[in-house]
């Protein structure tokens, strides 16, 4: 589809139909110079279609949209139409379901509660290809990067988690031997059970994924 030099063809995705007019009204009175609404739908199955079919620069999707939830909507756009970038947004703060949209291909998240006003300036940043979201959810996002996946924590028992803070400080097997109170023979076993479960080569690469886990950092237990 052909449309005006420097406009950004956008698609709004919104379950309600008069936030999604409003929104439309918005970037072509504000910012009709840099904006053109190619559509809007009120049907999350409908939004992949939708930006192929007006081959959208942006797609601005709202998260809370009945039965499938606006997280699906921009998994299949990004899925049909890598090129769109997509602003998520919600009514809500919900700071999981923001990190889904993101993790599902959204390229910033905005709350509906954002004033109108300064919406537009997020809206360029994301379609210019940088990430837009809150200073809360970025946040959130770091300090979960930092924690390990819930499928290794569960692979893990406490005297594993105890021999992986030994190994990630440098302790040799002798010196592992005598704090978790076994034989050196025991310790190699021990060690070597342990990067089976962390899935790595040795002991340099283990003491690294525990650098990245901030697992030193954590306190001990009481």
């Amino acid at each position: 589809m052909d449309h005006e030099p420097h406009r950004l063809v956008v698609t709004i995705v919104d379950d309600h139909e008069l936030f999604a007019q409003g929104l439309a009204l918005l970037l072509e009175t504000k910012a009709g110079d840099r904006f053109a609404v190619g559509g809007l739908t009120t049907r999350v199955e409908e939004a992949a279609a939708l930006a192929e079919s007006c081959a959208a620069d942006l797609a601005i999707i709202d998260l809370a949209m009945p039965p499938l939830g606006g997280v699906v909507a921009v998994r299949q756009v990004k899925q049909r139409r890598p090129a769109t970038r997509v602003m998520a947004l919600s009514g809500s703060e919900d700071l999981a379901l923001a990190e889904s949209a993101l993790r599902a291909g959204a390229d910033g998240f905005l709350p509906k509660s954002a004033d109108p006003d300064v919406l537009l300036s997020p809206l360029l940043t994301v379609a210019a290809g940088l990430r837009v979201m809150p200073p809360a959810l970025l946040e959130s996002l770091l300090a979960s990067a930092r924690k390990p996946p819930d499928e290794l924590v569960k692979r893990l028992d406490s005297q594993d988690r105890a021999l992986w803070v030994l190994i990630a400080k440098g302790l040799e097997t002798t010196d592992i031997a005598t704090r978790m109170f076994v034989s050196e023979r025991t310790a190699k076993r021990m060690v070597a059970a342990l990067l089976h479960k962390l899935d790595v080569p040795n002991r340099i690469e283990a003491a690294g994924l525990a650098g990245h886990y901030g697992l030193l950092d954590q306190p001990k237990p009481g």
